[in-house]
C-alpha cells in the first residue's frame, strides 16, 4: 500500500514538472499584459523592420502599455529577447550602425509629392539625441520637404547629415504662409556636417516669375530669428519675401562637402554668426538673371574656408558682410554673377567691420565685377588686410572695384561719414574686361590707403572698340610694378588731414 502511494506522488510530481516545461516552450512571456511580445528575430528580419520595431515611428523610445501590470518580473523562456538584446541584434543587422537614421524608416515616401517634412523632423529629433549620429537621405529618392529648422542647442555633437537622394522645395504659395527667411536652417550646433552626392533644389523659378512689388529681404540683411515673417503676398502669388536655401545658425565646426545646391528662391547657401567652417567641393547653379540669387553668403562668421566649389548664380558667387573676419577662399569658379565682394556695409549709418580676407586662385567667366569692395556712405567701421591674388578673368565687366558710394536707388544723400578701407592688395590679375578694367571710387572724408595693384594685366574683350580707361578717386597706395592698362590715377603715399596738415590714417573703430 505505501509503495503504490509512493510511485502514484511520484507520477503526479513528474507529469506536474513535465507540464511546466513544455509550457515553457509554448508560449510568450508577457512582461505586461497585453504588452509588446518580444520573440528572438528571424535571421532574415531586416534592420528596417527592425529599427521600427524598436524605436517607433513617432522616434519614441519609451514603451506604452496597453492594461494593468501584471508582474515587475517576467517569466522567462528560452525564446524571449529584452529590448536591449534588441537594440544589440538591430546594431548587428545594420552592420554596426545603429547611430544612422534613414529617413525612409521614419514614413518618408521620397517619391516628390508627398510631404515627408515630418519623416524628416522625426529622424533629426531620434538623431540628435546619439553623438556622432548620422541621417540618411538616401539616393535613388526625392523628397518633398517644406521650411523646417534642425535646432539645437540641445543635440549632442558631431551629427552628419547624409544628403545622397534629392530634396526639393514646395511651389505653392500656401505651404509659406506670408513669408519665411529660410527653407532648410540648422541652428546652434556644435559639429555639424552635411555631406554627400545628393541635390538641394529651391525649384526658384515660381518665385523668380512672380516679381512681387511688396518688400523683399535683401541677401546682406541680418537676422537672428528663424520664425521671423513678413508682409502677406498677394493671392495666388508666392511671398515677398524669398528664402534662402540653406542657411547655418549660431554654429561651430560647420562642414558642407559635394553637394549641390541649384535654383535657390534667393541665396543659396548663408553662415550667421558661425565660426569653424568649411565649404569644399559643392556646386552651385541657378539662372544668371535670377534675381538676389548669391551663391554663398557669410555674415557675422569667422574662421572660414571655401575651395574646391564652382558656383553659377544671379548675384554674388561668393558674398562677405559685416562680422566676418579670417576668411579664406580659394581654388573657385565663379560665373555668371556678380564675382566675390565684400559687400552690403555701413546701411543705413551702420558700424561694419570685416577683416583678414584672402581670395586667391579663383576663376571668374562672364560676371559684372571680379574682386569687389562695396560699402554705403554714412556708415562707420572699418575693411583692412584683404588680399586678392591669382585671379584669372574672362568677360568681366569691371574686374577690379572699390565702390563706397553705393546705392540702390535712383539717388542717395551725400554722407560725410564712411567705412574705412585700408590695407588692400591686388596681386596677379590677369584676363578680359567688356567695361572697365579697375574703378576706385573712395571717400572724400575717409579716403581708400593701403591700397597696392602688382602684375596686373587687363586687355578689353575686343580691342578694337573704345572703353573706359581706369578709375581712381581718392585712393591712396603703391604700384608694385608696370600695369595693363596703365593705371597712373591711383595716388601715392597717404592722405593729408585737412585739419592738422598732416598724413593721416584711416579711422578704424572695430
Amino acid at each position: 500500500m505505501m509503495i503504490t502511494f509512493k510511485l502514484r506522488s511520484l507520477t503526479f510530481f513528474v507529469f506536474i514538472a513535465f507540464s511546466i516545461w513544455c509550457s515553457s516552450l509554448l508560449e510568450p512571456c508577457d512582461a505586461r499584459k497585453g504588452g509588446k511580445q518580444y520573440w528572438r528575430q528571424n535571421k532574415g528580419a531586416s534592420a528596417s523592420a527592425l529599427r521600427k520595431e524598436q524605436k517607433g515611428y513617432g522616434g519614441n523610445h519609451q514603451r506604452h502599455q496597453a492594461g494593468p501590470r501584471v508582474s515587475t518580473t517576467p517569466s522567462r523562456g528560452d525564446n524571449y529577447i529584452t529590448p536591449e538584446e534588441t537594440a544589440a541584434k538591430l546594431q548587428k543587422n545594420s552592420g554596426g550602425n545603429s547611430n544612422v537614421f534613414n529617413v525612409l524608416d521614419y514614413g518618408a515616401k521620397g517619391d516628390g509629392k508627398a510631404d515627408d517634412t515630418k519623416a524628416f523632423e522625426t529622424a533629426w529629433a531620434a538623431a540628435c539625441k546619439v553623438p556622432a549620429s548620422t541621417i540618411n537621405v538616401p539616393s535613388g529618392s526625392v523628397f518633398l520637404v517644406k521650411p523646417i529648422s534642425f535646432s539645437g542647442p540641445n543635440c549632442e555633437a558631431n551629427i552628419v547629415f547624409q544628403l545622397d537622394g534629392k530634396i526639393i522645395a514646395p511651389t505653392s504659395s500656401g505651404d509659406w504662409g506670408s513669408g519665411l527667411l529660410q527653407w532648410l536652417e540648422f541652428t546652434k550646433l556644435k559639429g555639424i556636417s552635411i555631406k554627400g552626392k545628393g541635390v538641394i533644389d529651391g525649384q526658384g523659378s515660381v518665385w523668380w516669375s512672380d516679381s512681387p512689388t511688396t518688400y523683399n529681404i535683401p541677401a546682406d540683411q541680418t537676422y537672428s530669428s528663424s520664425q521671423d515673417t513678413v508682409i502677406e503676398s498677394d493671392s495666388g502669388k508666392m511671398p515677398s519675401t524669398k528664402p534662402t536655401a540653406l542657411r547655418f545658425y549660431g554654429s561651430d565646426g560647420v562642414s558642407v562637402t559635394g553637394i549641390t545646391l541649384q535654383n535657390s528662391p534667393q541665396t543659396h547657401l548663408k553662415f550667421d554668426a558661425c565660426t569653424n567652417v568649411q565649404v569644399s567641393d559643392i556646386s552651385i547653379s541657378s539662372p544668371g538673371d535670377s534675381p538676389n540669387t548669391d551663391g554663398i553668403h557669410l555674415q557675422n562668421s569667422q574662421d572660414v574656408v571655401i575651395f574646391g566649389t564652382s558656383i553659377a548664380c544671379g548675384d554674388d558667387c561668393i558674398s562677405i558682410q559685416t562680422g566676418c573676419s579670417n576668411i579664406y577662399v580659394h581654388n573657385v569658379n565663379c560665373g555668371p554673377g556678380h564675382g566675390v565682394s565684400i559687400v552690403g556695409l555701413g546701411k543705413d549709418n551702420t558700424r561694419a567691420c570685416v577683416s583678414n580676407v584672402t581670395v586667391r586662385d579663383v576663376k571668374m567667366h562672364n560676371t559684372l565685377t571680379g574682386v569687389r569692395i562695396k560699402t554705403w556712405q554714412g556708415g562707420s567701421g572699418s575693411v583692412q588686410n584683404i588680399m586678392f591674388s591669382n585671379i584669372q578673368v574672362s568677360e568681366v565687366a569691371t574686374p577690379i572695384m572699390i565702390d563706397q558710394f553705393y546705392c540702390d536707388k535712383s539717388k542717395c544723400q551725400n554722407e560725410t561719414s564712411a567705412v574705412a578701407v585700408s590695407g588692400v592688395n591686388y596681386v596677379n590679375i590677369q584676363g578680359t574686361y567688356t567695361t572697365k578694367p579697375v574703378h576706385f571710387a573712395c571717400s572724400d572724408s575717409l579716403p581708400c590707403t593701403g591700397v597696392s595693384l602688382d602684375t596686373i594685366q587687363l586687355k578689353s574683350v575686343d580691342e578694337g572698340k573704345q572703353l573706359y580707361g581706369p578709375f581712381c578717386w581718392e585712393a591712396y597706395g603703391e604700384l608694385k610694378t608696370s600695369t595693363v592698362p596703365e593705371i597712373d590715377c591711383l595716388k601715392k603715399g597717404k592722405p593729408y588731414s585737412s585739419s592738422t596738415g598732416a598724413q593721416s590714417e584711416s579711422s578704424d573703430s572695430c
